[in-house]
């Protein structure tokens, strides 16, 4: 199916909203969303020539937004060069494993995660514990689980290495199941 390009003068009417909550969810940052929104419409201004109408106009749209935030991490990694941590502990780590580094409790204790997935209420409670992680965590993980980016291409983007990057995404696992089970699973 082939997709007609809509004018562009009507794109902010029709997509400014989700591309902006889109930008937002990753950026944490309404300034940085709002920015990315504009230099997105008008790179898609720029590019509408090209574009094949094998997507919908607003897949197209967050297909450019995506690559722009993803440079825009890349610009402010290259801006704030400083690597992770990898020697920080997090507080009560070790509650959440055994002696022999497996979890203390079961994902299968959390009473059915398929079923809660497909909740509303759930990705709410994602979403807020999301907010709550670091920033560049947070980021770390809304490219990766969310957006499904490729590891190069966020090591790149971040200025980490694969290895920083695997130590960030265990310890942001970690944070973010606890923040589960307080407000969602045993809340």
């Amino acid at each position: 199916m082939m997709h007609q390009l809509s004018k562009p003068e009507q794109w902010l009417d029709l997509y400014g909203d989700i591309l902006y909550r889109y930008g937002y969810a990753r950026l944490r940052n309404p300034d940085a969303a709002e920015d990315l929104v504009q230099e997105t419409l008008l790179a898609a201004l720029r590019a509408r020539d090209r574009y094949a109408g094998q997507a919908s106009e607003q897949t197209w749209l967050i297909g450019i937004l995506k690559h722009k935030i993803i440079d825009h991490f890349r610009k402010i990694s290259k801006e704030s060069s400083r690597e992770y941590d990898e020697g920080a502990v997090i507080e009560g780590e070790d509650e959440f494993f055994d002696e022999k580094g497996n979890w203390q409790h079961d994902v299968s204790s959390w009473s059915k995660p398929d079923k809660s997935l497909e909740q509303s209420q759930f990705f709410d409670v994602l979403q807020r514990c999301i907010e709550r992680l670091p920033p560049k965590s947070a980021q770390l993980f809304v490219l990766r689980e969310i957006d499904g980016v490729d590891t190069e291409e966020i090591c790149v983007a971040m200025s980490i290495t694969s290895n920083n990057f695997w130590v960030m995404m265990s310890r942001t696992r970690v944070r973010l199941r606890h923040c589960l089970d307080l407000n969602w699973f045993n809340a």
